[in-house]
């Protein structure tokens, strides 16, 4: 397999709707009073690729499939290390049926050299992806939640796969109900998150691994403004409507907030790192590997 760097996926929102509610965000009364909202969807989903493109990532598009709505948001699809993929399994039924089209569509990508493993979970074991696993390439670690979607036995299955160092973190809250909505690694080594979304035994963990100077804690307000479901390139950061504070935090520390107006989606519990998997997620050792 070569490595693919600067390669993303999203999926497509021609099926888009709210029409269920297995999280506190969800509000399929207001989705079904808007007779627009499959229109400004599809206009925002755009915007956001328009961004990605400008960044100077290729972007994947997995088909849409009537009756899965939330397959438009694909950081849940999988985790993504090295070419490694691990496919999620969803606690909801409501999307377990999006496995079977996401397992097709990277089976495709390894046709096509893209991937260089496709790897299932034991049965039993839920874990939604991206969306509860996050690479943290500053430190060489995967953050993995467990809590309302993922079991407390997925991060030691994620540490078996990729073999990596896994920190386990306890999700305690209904509304941040993935890793994605509360914590976010940047690439400067930065982590933004919200402590009182995570159990006190994760917020110590949280403590040990990041120093004071390196840990930018966010306000409510910001995190249910889903600012810290953010996409991180370079020094840009792609996330919707951040709050003028967390805007000037981010700044001084020299990165660019790349806003996008992604209010059709959050109505979902999602904004744009949900709505994106990155497959250019590298260890150290598999680019010595590379380079040899």
């Amino acid at each position: 397999m070569t490595m693919h760097a600067g390669r993303v996926v999203m999926a497509s929102p021609d099926h888009y709707e709210v029409c269920y509610a297995i999280n506190p965000w969800m509000k399929p009364e207001q989705w079904g009073a808007d007779r627009d909202g499959p229109a400004r969807a599809k206009a925002q989903w755009q915007a956001l690729a328009g961004l990605l493109g400008e960044a100077g990532l290729t972007v994947e598009v997995v088909p849409a499939v009537p009756g899965l709505p939330d397959l438009v948001f694909p950081a849940n699809a999988a985790v993504v290390l090295d070419g490694r993929v691990l496919l999620a399994r969803f606690r909801y039924p409501q999307r377990q049926g999006e496995e079977r089209w996401f397992r097709d569509f990277f089976e495709g990508l390894g046709a096509r050299g893209l991937v260089a493993a496709v790897e299932s979970l034991p049965d039993g074991v839920f874990q939604e992806g991206a969306g509860d696993c996050l690479w943290d390439a500053s430190r060489q670690l995967f953050w993995a939640a467990h809590g309302p979607r993922s079991t407390a036995d997925s991060p030691g299955h994620i540490r078996r796969v990729f073999g990596q160092t896994v920190v386990d973190l306890e999700l305690v809250t209904a509304r941040f109900y993935h890793l994605d909505t509360c914590f976010c690694v940047l690439s400067g080594g930065e982590v933004l998150y919200f402590p009182p979304a995570l159990s006190a035994r994760a917020q110590e963990a949280v403590i040990a691994h990041v120093p004071a100077e390196l840990r930018l804690v966010a306000t409510a307000d910001e995190a249910e403004a889903f600012s810290l479901n953010a996409i991180n390139i370079g020094r840009d950061l792609i996330m919707t409507a951040p709050p003028p504070r967390l805007r000037a935090v981010l700044e001084e520390r020299g990165y660019r907030c790349r806003p996008v107006d992604l209010s059709s989606f959050v109505l979902s519990g999602g904004a744009s790192y949900c709505m994106t998997l990155r497959l250019d997620r590298f260890s150290h050792a598999s680019r010595r590997v590379a380079a040899e």
